[in-house]
């Protein structure tokens, strides 16, 4: 046979065969799943106090949204998180499931995609629905080094089975569609820094160029890089994000915010201002707060909008990036535009960075759903559960209700509902943050209801279980 056809079908065999032999395990993209099993995670990142962070990420990164979206079309939640398998608590999975609030009862998990050889949650996945009832995985990339790519359900409101559409560069991605519209979509590009960058569409399908948000720049030469958090009202898209001096991540800071209401074509601060893009310049018309001046780190977890439209940022301040109390006091922080300046209050505190939480508004009930109480590994990222409320648009807080107590193992990164209905108004998960674990996923409500996602399934579908976490548990 010929040496160069004997190698070219040597090739096409191994293109054929490659996803069923990475690390000696098959592809399991598309097969339904027998449970919730949420991956878990370390940095490797060590300081005295323990991991940069780690524990169980089945619901990272704050910079992945929406990952959860109820659909009153046909009265259910789906969800996506960064799965594994029964044997390993760090192959990554991109799974969906779907909760029925007429049944109560949760689908077998689908995955959407078997990232093979990969245990890291940064590829974890972010979810839209269209309006014709199709659902859109968005799974993150790594910078250059791992593709992301984008999947379409074959069927409305159906998790069976997913077609890829798209493999390109993005990483946390943030999805939104605009009825009647399409897609404006903010994402992060590694080039040497984390830049933000948005690229808009009509019907997921064609997109647009890529075009570059911010790329502030600290001198001629030096590049910052962003971290953000956007959300959706009607028309307008909204981005708050902050900046890393140097390009060091570790000493991020300040506060900016940008709006589109014209599908991307301009975008303009807070007062309407038409913005220059990219924005270069560290001090700008889109900065809210000079935290660097402060000597303040940024780690934004939320935004959503009041009743009457206007953005609302949930973010923690601390004095640096290793874990401990040196870094204290860690604030849990609400900047809020007022219809003519920003507001700001303290909610509470915590003992970790990474500590992610959610802001839910419902009229002039506003809540924060956080593991703002030390959990069993402290100084670990997250811990246990609190509601803090508020009814004066955030001037001040109270803790409604401790939702855990006497856990095994830190609950971490509370991901609120878009449109959430109740019981099934957010979901996260627990784990190890110390050493690694297993990790389930729960949903609750904001009376404190909470349920656990089965781990191990018979059925189709079950009934997720109930559970009290607010009282000491047999191990």
């Amino acid at each position: 046979m010929n040496s160069n056809r004997s190698s070219g079908l040597i090739i096409g065999m191994l293109i054929l065969v490659f996803p069923f032999i990475v690390w000696g395990q098959p592809n399991l993209t598309g097969q339904k799943f027998t449970g919730y099993r949420g991956i878990w995670f370390e940095l490797n990142q060590k300081f005295p106090y323990g991991d940069k962070y780690s524990g169980g990420l089945g619901t990272y990164t704050a910079k992945h949204i929406p990952l959860a979206i109820y659909a009153p079309e046909v009265d259910k939640t789906f969800f996506v998180y960064g799965g594994t398998t029964e044997a390993d608590q760090r192959h990554l999975l991109c799974m969906i499931g779907s909760y029925d609030h007429r049944s109560g009862m949760v689908s077998r998990p689908v995955v959407v995609y078997d990232k093979q050889g990969v245990n890291d949650p940064h590829d974890d996945p972010s979810l839209s629905i269209d309006d014709q009832g199709y659902l859109w995985v968005f799974v993150s990339g790594r910078g250059q080094k791992r593709p992301g790519f984008i999947f379409k359900s074959e069927q409305p409101f159906d998790i069976s089975s997913f077609v890829q559409v798209l493999e390109s560069e993005m990483t946390y991605p943030q999805p939104w569609f605009i009825e009647g519209k399409g897609y404006v979509y903010l994402f992060t590009k590694y080039t040497g820094v984390r830049e933000l960058y948005f690229r808009t569409s009509p019907d997921g399908m064609n997109w647009s160029e890529d075009f570059k948000l911010a790329g502030i720049k600290e001198k001629s030469t030096e590049r910052s890089g962003h971290y953000q958090v956007s959300g959706r009202i009607g028309n307008k898209v909204a981005t708050f994000f902050n900046r890393h001096p140097d390009g060091n991540v570790d000493k991020r800071t300040d506060l900016y915010y940008l709006q589109t209401e014209d599908f991307g074509k301009t975008w303009t601060n807070i007062h309407g201002q038409i913005m220059q893009l990219p924005l270069e310049d560290v001090h700008n018309r889109a900065q809210v707060v000079d935290y660097q001046k402060e000597g303040k780190n940024v780690y934004l977890k939320d935004l959503k909008f009041d009743p009457e439209g206007n953005p609302i940022a949930l973010y923690i301040t601390s004095k640096g990036h290793e874990p401990g109390p040196a870094n204290d006091p860690r604030e849990w922080r609400l900047c809020r535009w007022n219809g003519s300046q920003w507001i700001h209050s303290i909610i509470t505190t915590s003992d970790h960075n990474y500590d992610m939480g959610s802001l839910i508004l419902d009229g002039v009930k506003w809540y924060v759903v956080a593991p703002t109480t030390d959990g069993p590994q402290k100084y670990g990222t997250g811990g246990e559960i609190d509601i803090w409320f508020s009814r004066n648009k955030g001037k001040k807080w109270k803790l409604r209700r401790k939702v855990t107590r006497f856990s095994q193992s830190n609950h971490s990164y509370m991901r609120s509902v878009l449109y959430g209905k109740a019981p099934f108004q957010y979901f996260w998960a627990d784990g190890d943050a110390d050493h690694q674990s297993i990790s389930h996923l729960y949903f609750g409500d904001l009376q404190g209801n909470t349920w656990i996602l089965p781990y191990d399934m018979q059925e189709a579908e079950e009934k997720p279980i109930k559970v009290d976490l607010n009282h000491p548990r047999k191990p």
